[in-house]
Protein backbone atom coordinates (compact mmCIF):
# COMPACT_ATOMS: atom_id res chain seq x y z
CA UNK A 1 0.00 0.00 0.00
CA UNK A 2 1.41 3.39 -0.97
CA UNK A 3 1.93 6.29 1.40
CA UNK A 4 -0.77 8.97 1.32
CA UNK A 5 -0.44 12.22 3.19
CA UNK A 6 -1.75 15.73 2.89
CA UNK A 7 0.22 18.96 2.90
CA UNK A 8 -1.44 22.09 4.27
CA UNK A 9 -0.19 25.60 3.57
CA UNK A 10 -2.11 27.43 6.26
CA UNK A 11 -4.47 29.04 3.76
CA UNK A 12 -7.85 29.75 5.33
CA UNK A 13 -9.41 28.44 2.10
CA UNK A 14 -8.18 24.91 2.85
CA UNK A 15 -10.16 24.80 6.08
CA UNK A 16 -13.22 26.64 4.77
CA UNK A 17 -13.55 24.53 1.60
CA UNK A 18 -12.09 21.24 2.86
CA UNK A 19 -9.05 20.48 0.71
CA UNK A 20 -5.26 20.21 1.00
CA UNK A 21 -2.63 22.29 -0.78
CA UNK A 22 -1.14 19.00 -1.95
CA UNK A 23 -1.58 15.26 -1.65
CA UNK A 24 1.34 12.85 -1.75
CA UNK A 25 0.28 9.39 -2.89
CA UNK A 26 3.30 7.12 -3.19
CA UNK A 27 5.63 8.70 -5.75
CA UNK A 28 2.95 11.07 -7.07
CA UNK A 29 2.36 14.59 -5.84
CA UNK A 30 -0.82 16.47 -6.71
CA UNK A 31 -0.74 20.19 -5.94
CA UNK A 32 -4.15 21.86 -5.83
CA UNK A 33 -4.95 24.89 -7.91
CA UNK A 34 -2.84 27.57 -6.27
CA UNK A 35 -3.48 31.29 -6.51
CA UNK A 36 -1.34 34.34 -5.85
CA UNK A 37 -2.37 34.81 -2.23
CA UNK A 38 0.44 35.25 0.26
CA UNK A 39 -0.85 32.78 2.83
CA UNK A 40 1.03 34.39 5.72
CA UNK A 41 -0.89 37.64 5.30
CA UNK A 42 -3.84 36.42 3.16
CA UNK A 43 -3.20 39.33 0.79
CA UNK A 44 -3.00 39.28 -3.00
CA UNK A 45 -1.40 41.70 -5.47
CA UNK A 46 -3.44 43.33 -8.23
CA UNK A 47 -0.64 42.52 -10.73
CA UNK A 48 -0.90 39.23 -12.65
CA UNK A 49 2.90 38.86 -12.81
CA UNK A 50 3.23 39.27 -9.05
CA UNK A 51 0.40 36.77 -8.62
CA UNK A 52 2.13 34.26 -10.93
CA UNK A 53 5.34 34.58 -8.91
CA UNK A 54 3.45 34.09 -5.64
CA UNK A 55 1.56 31.08 -7.08
CA UNK A 56 4.88 29.48 -7.92
CA UNK A 57 6.40 30.28 -4.51
CA UNK A 58 3.36 28.65 -2.89
CA UNK A 59 3.65 25.62 -5.20
CA UNK A 60 7.40 25.41 -4.57
CA UNK A 61 6.81 25.27 -0.81
CA UNK A 62 4.31 22.41 -1.25
CA UNK A 63 6.64 20.51 -3.58
CA UNK A 64 9.52 20.95 -1.15
CA UNK A 65 7.43 19.61 1.72
CA UNK A 66 6.48 16.66 -0.50
CA UNK A 67 10.16 15.87 -1.11
CA UNK A 68 10.47 17.10 -4.69
CA UNK A 69 10.75 20.28 -6.72
CA UNK A 70 9.93 21.95 -10.00
CA UNK A 71 12.25 19.56 -11.86
CA UNK A 72 9.83 16.77 -10.90
CA UNK A 73 6.71 18.43 -12.34
CA UNK A 74 5.16 16.37 -15.14
CA UNK A 75 1.91 18.31 -15.66
CA UNK A 76 0.91 21.95 -15.20
CA UNK A 77 -2.46 23.62 -15.69
CA UNK A 78 -2.88 27.38 -15.95
CA UNK A 79 -6.28 28.92 -15.27
CA UNK A 80 -6.88 32.58 -16.08
CA UNK A 81 -10.02 34.71 -16.32
CA UNK A 82 -8.39 36.95 -18.96
CA UNK A 83 -6.60 35.21 -21.85
CA UNK A 84 -4.64 38.42 -22.53
CA UNK A 85 -2.81 37.98 -19.20
CA UNK A 86 -1.34 34.61 -20.20
CA UNK A 87 1.33 35.79 -22.61
CA UNK A 88 2.46 38.43 -20.11
CA UNK A 89 3.16 35.56 -17.66
CA UNK A 90 5.30 33.50 -20.07
CA UNK A 91 8.68 34.83 -18.84
CA UNK A 92 7.77 33.97 -15.23
CA UNK A 93 6.48 30.52 -16.17
CA UNK A 94 9.51 29.83 -18.36
CA UNK A 95 11.87 30.52 -15.41
CA UNK A 96 10.24 27.70 -13.46
CA UNK A 97 9.32 25.25 -16.23
CA UNK A 98 11.47 26.08 -19.29
CA UNK A 99 14.08 23.39 -18.60
CA UNK A 100 11.51 20.91 -17.27
CA UNK A 101 9.00 21.07 -20.14
CA UNK A 102 6.00 19.49 -18.38
CA UNK A 103 2.80 18.73 -20.27
CA UNK A 104 0.72 21.90 -20.00
CA UNK A 105 -2.79 23.24 -20.49
CA UNK A 106 -4.09 26.81 -20.28
CA UNK A 107 -7.79 27.41 -19.73
CA UNK A 108 -9.78 30.63 -19.62
CA UNK A 109 -12.34 30.46 -16.82
CA UNK A 110 -13.75 32.31 -13.87
CA UNK A 111 -11.89 31.98 -10.57
CA UNK A 112 -13.32 31.88 -7.04
CA UNK A 113 -12.43 35.47 -6.14
CA UNK A 114 -12.46 38.39 -8.61
CA UNK A 115 -9.05 39.52 -7.29
CA UNK A 116 -7.49 36.28 -8.57
CA UNK A 117 -5.92 36.67 -12.01
CA UNK A 118 -4.15 33.31 -12.31
CA UNK A 119 -4.35 29.88 -10.72
CA UNK A 120 -1.77 27.16 -11.29
CA UNK A 121 -2.05 23.43 -10.58
CA UNK A 122 0.77 20.88 -10.93
CA UNK A 123 1.32 17.14 -10.75
CA UNK A 124 4.79 15.80 -9.99
CA UNK A 125 6.58 12.50 -9.53
CA UNK A 126 9.12 12.24 -6.76
CA UNK A 127 12.53 11.15 -8.06
CA UNK A 128 13.98 8.03 -6.54
CA UNK A 129 10.52 6.64 -5.81
CA UNK A 130 9.67 3.26 -7.29
CA UNK A 131 7.22 3.01 -10.16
Amino acid sequence: MSERRVILSGSTFEELIGYARAVVDGDRVYVSGTTGFDYATMTISDDVLAQAEQCLRNIGAALDEAGCGFADVVRVRYLLPDRDDFERCWPVLRRYFGAVRPAATMMVCGLADPRMRIEIEVDARRRGSPG
